[in-house]
């Protein structure tokens, strides 16, 4: 108690509240703390059910045992100095997680050595928090305190509030009075009308920041700072500069700000957060703890219910963003790796779970998380696993809309499943997606089981990595990961998409122009888009297709291009592995040298160059022990490159992945057909290489006219006609078109056959 004491005399507080705090009970008759995401009715619950709900007990040990290796250690509170993943900044992401678990442990077990702690943590925080100016490090455009950004900053009060109200009636209430004025207050109001840049966007940086001012405003009864969360800052009260990428003030459409028009804008009504499904899993954790204490503490707003059950909705979406292995498709900007094992998605399945119509689905996911919130809706899932409720969460093919309103594009996954043997098509036609998007409309990747077979490059970034720029965005994210090229779409005359402009970007989209996936073995998603390049239009429609005696499904990809004036156009495919045969003669050059000098192209290197010289081109490639072909309609003179990320880079920041280029040159239309397809195996133990030819044996392009393209893809076995009706989408328009002196007749915006 004598560093405690001493802390509290340099206050000048009251002293004689000290001898007594150990002697305090847990009583619920002191304004009913614990009150935001642990209750006083949730706890006495929760301690009546320990030691007979194996997961709870289980997780919750794991908190023991971290939280009492830390008590063992000295308090350490350093005065901030370092980037991301710097001892100071790991130190205090350390302390807001450990005290935050401290919290628990002291509501579960009564064990007031966990409240000690977090006092005591706390009185060094408000001891050194009015002394602290802005982050030494310069590096963001809202520099924190504790941390080199305010996100961080946040982050430890959203944290730190949840431990704080589980010890704010066991605190004297001089003390509380204490921590409230010289820490707690200030810190709220330091990250809302001190750094409004930051607190009034409607990013997911600032619904960290709006959470972490109305949870602790939740924790003092604070209505002005909740409703300051909530509502945003009013813009008669702060100077605020219209301003845009990273860095200003971005309301919704409406000029609103706060947590409720970060459901409003970002969230589109199927629950896709426009950012993409990386930062959709970081802010959920800050969207659903605040929605949890909100309905503890606030019923009445119904905030559940807000946007029609948006956030519920947005966990299933986040849910189906997801490869076999349950990691995150990686679109706009995001790392790859990152999965619903996450802890925010272990909450968010366990609030969605409980607060939603308890889907026995997502028990399943529960169940491979192999841990739960330490709560009452963490609870309710142990249970539920415990007495075996779990039922298997079949992610389906689906179309996520983007928007506000749902009418900003959107994303289309097509998926195959047979026993353990998956296939996933992920084609992204949505909005830009606010400072994390990346300029690749009509973009695609694809998955086999899991594993990446055509991929999305991701971010450019060491996430708390020290050594690699502190942690944050490498400059290579903007040089070449946001670049068209670095994705597998369409780029004209070696120039992103808008340019590269944020601005422009921002204001457009691409639209849907047929989604259908009622039948399981002609899967079909198709989407324009008309502003990326002023005078073009581009249009791709992508198939996974498995007729009867396919022995896997094969993705048939047409892209049209129309423009006003002759373009060179770019097709890249972002493949894995080794290649093993092509059809078409290429050259390797001596020295290599990039393709380009910007819009990404610089940091392409030219490995080798060829002639397509037939109508239809193969390439082949090994990856995991599996074989793929792409199989490409071409015209003689297209020219087919293969190029290699990594020139211009000399940190080493990029990584070394090779693609393949299809280039047209001096076109004003254009269609790019072509079928991929996983068609055999082999097996280093028995070298052994079953069917390690493509069963495709050409694609060509039969018909293109303004209204209609039709396909040819032949096989060994069958030949298989696709005719696209490239504007009319109607399912109950009558089609007449002839090909070859033959007249086909169908109804609605395709036509698919195979004969033999």
């Amino acid at each position: 108690m004598n560093n405690y004491l001493k802390l509290f005399f340099l206050a000048v507080l009251i002293t004689s509240c000290a001898k007594n705090s150990k002697e305090l009970p847990v009583d619920a008759s002191n304004d009913q703390h614990p009150n935001l995401i642990l209750t006083t009715k949730s706890v006495s619950e929760i301690k009546s059910k320990l030691g007979k709900v194996p997961l709870f007990d289980a997780t919750l040990e794991k908190a023991k045992q971290a939280v009492d290796a830390a008590l063992e250690k000295e308090i350490a509170v350093p005065i901030p100095k370092d980037m991301a993943g710097g001892y100071t900044h790991t130190q205090h992401k350390i302390n807001y997680a450990t005290m935050h678990k401290a919290g628990i442990l002291f509501q579960l077990t009564g064990d007031q050595k966990y409240a000690i702690y977090i006092r005591d943590m706390l009185l060094e925080y408000a001891k050194m928090f009015p002394t602290l100016p802005r982050h030494p490090q310069m590096r963001s455009y809202a520099r924190g305190k504790i941390f080199w950004q305010c996100l961080n900053d946040s982050n430890w009060l959203v944290y730190t509030s949840q431990a704080y109200d589980c010890i704010y009636s066991w605190l004297p209430k001089e003390q509380s009075d204490y921590l409230n004025k010289t820490l707690f207050r200030p810190y709220a109001d330091f990250l809302s009308v001190e750094t409004p840049q930051y607190f009034n966007r409607v990013h997911n940086h600032s619904t960290w920041g709006n959470v972490a001012v109305g949870m602790i405003g939740l924790v003092m009864n604070d209505d002005e700072l909740v409703n300051r969360a909530l509502y945003g800052l009013k813009k008669e009260d702060v100077d605020l500069k219209a301003k845009d990428n990273d860095g200003g003030f971005i309301f919704d459409k409406d000029g609103k700000a706060g947590f409720l028009a970060n459901l409003d804008s970002p969230f589109s009504p199927d629950g896709f957060y426009t950012e993409g499904p990386y930062y959709q899993r970081y802010a959920m954790y800050p969207f659903l703890i605040f929605a949890e204490a909100l309905q503890n503490k606030k019923p009445d707003l119904k905030i559940f219910e807000y946007k029609e059950g948006v956030l519920m909705k947005a966990v299933d979406a986040l849910l189906n963003l997801t490869d076999a292995d349950g990691e995150f498709f990686p679109l706009n900007d995001g790392q790859k790796g990152m999965s619903y094992y996450t802890a925010s998605l272990v909450s968010a399945v366990d609030i969605a779970y409980y607060y939603g119509n308890q889907d026995p689905a997502l028990l399943s996911v529960a169940k491979k998380q192999n841990k739960v919130q330490l709560d009452i809706t963490g609870l309710r899932v142990a249970e539920a696993l415990s007495t075996n409720k779990e039922k298997p969460f079949i992610k389906q093919s689906m179309e996520l809309s983007d928007g506000s309103q749902g009418d900003e594009g959107g994303i289309g996954i097509l998926r195959h499943q047979k026993k353990d043997e998956t296939l996933a098509l992920v084609f992204k036609y949505s909005a830009q997606g606010l400072s994390h998007g990346h300029y690749d409309k009509l973009s695609f990747s694809l998955y086999e089981n899991g594993e990446e077979v055509l991929q999305d490059y991701g971010l450019s970034r060491f996430v708390n990595v020290e050594q690699k720029n502190g942690g944050g965005y490498l400059k290579e994210n903007k040089t070449f990961a946001k670049q068209t090229i670095a994705h597998n779409t369409i780029v004209q005359d070696q120039t992103s998409h808008f340019k590269y402009d944020f601005a422009t970007g921002s204001k457009n989209h691409s639209d849907k122009y047929l989604f259908d996936v009622s039948n399981p073995d002609f899967q079909i998603v198709s989407a324009k888009e008309i502003n990326a390049y002023p005078g073009t239009e581009l249009h791709r429609t992508m198939i996974m297709v498995k007729d009867a005696n396919d022995a896997k499904p094969y993705i048939i990809d047409v892209n049209r291009v129309q423009s006003n004036k002759a373009h060179t156009f770019d097709l890249p495919h972002y493949y894995f592995g080794q290649i093993i045969a092509t059809n078409f003669a290429y050259q390797t050059p001596k020295q290599l040298l990039p393709l380009g000098k910007k819009y990404g192209y610089q940091h392409l290197w030219n490995e080798g160059m060829g002639i397509a010289n037939v109508e239809s081109i193969q390439f082949t490639w090994l990856h995991h022990q599996k074989f793929y072909t792409i199989t490409a309609a071409t015209q003689k003179e297209d020219e087919i490159l293969f190029a290699r990320i990594g020139a211009n880079d000399p940190e080493f920041n990029l990584r070394k992945d090779p693609t393949l280029i299809i280039r047209k040159q001096a076109a004003k239309k254009a269609v790019f057909a072509s079928v991929i397809a996983s068609h055999g195996t082999y097996n280093p133990v028995t070298e052994k290489a079953d069917n390690a030819y493509t069963p495709i044996e050409s694609v060509k392009v039969l018909v293109d006219t303004k209204a209609y393209t039709a396909i040819e893809v032949v096989t060994s076995e069958k030949n298989s006609l696709l005719i696209l009706s490239n504007e009319d989408n109607a399912s109950d328009t009558m089609h007449r078109v002839t090909i070859n002196n033959k007249d086909y007749r169908f109804q609605g915006a395709y036509y698919y056959k195979s004969t033999k």
